[in-house]
């Protein structure tokens, strides 16, 4: 790994104990999919969702099908363009080689199900939905959350992207992760058909709110 050497760090059963509640997270860096048509993506997210293109650049020789391959898909010299997402964080796109890869199962083990966004404002949100019907694209929806107040839609990219927007209605900025946030009892009641390990249950959900 670049400017780290590889490997495990070890570490004592203390220091496991003490980080294993630490939240090491910020949010999302950035979220990249894929694209057999990078001006139709890029025609797509600006136009719809009004992001703003940050950053392009071609994958060097060797990071492709050499051996200094990261995980980033396994063809050479290939587009990965960056867009503003919002809230400090980033949608990035590999364009794939038209035809030489099959449309994915959303619904396989290890392929992205669905990206969830989130529109700040009920006139953002009709606005948007406005958008989509202008740009002749159908979308299911508004239905209710399953997270927390508020409505979702669902549509498609141009790539078979499922995409969720969702908004609450109810207030003027949205707090998806308090809105999202469950009672003790709740997950508790949910986790028990999931495992019986009352150290277990006690430490994951000790967190959350009576």
């Amino acid at each position: 790994m670049d400017g780290m050497s590889a490997g495990k760090v070890k570490q004592s059963p203390q220091s496991d104990s003490a980080n294993s509640s630490k939240m090491f997270l910020r949010g999302v860096h950035h979220l990249v999919l894929n694209t057999d048509d990078m001006k139709e993506s890029i025609d797509f997210y600006t136009e719809i969702f009004g992001v703003r293109l940050l950053h392009g650049i071609k994958v060097e020789p060797g990071l492709g099908t050499g051996p200094k391959n990261r995980g980033n898909p396994p063809f050479e010299n290939i587009r990965h363009y960056f867009f503003d997402m919002g809230n400090d964080s980033i949608l990035a796109f590999f364009e794939i080689p038209k035809g030489a890869k099959p449309a994915a199962d959303r619904n396989a083990i290890g392929a992205m199900q669905h990206v969830s966004l989130c529109v700040k404002t009920e006139p953002e949100y009709k606005a948007l939905m406005a958008r989509l019907t202008a740009k002749g694209i159908s979308y299911y929806g508004p239905r209710k959350m399953g997270s927390g107040p508020g409505y979702s839609i669902y549509f498609y990219d141009p790539h078979g992207v499922r995409l969720e927007v969702s908004c609450d209605t109810t207030k003027d900025e949205p707090s998806i992760v308090k809105d999202a946030t469950s009672t003790k009892s709740k997950m508790l009641k949910e986790l028990r058909t999931l495992c019986d390990d009352e150290e277990w249950l006690e430490r994951v959900t000790a967190h959350l709110p009576d």
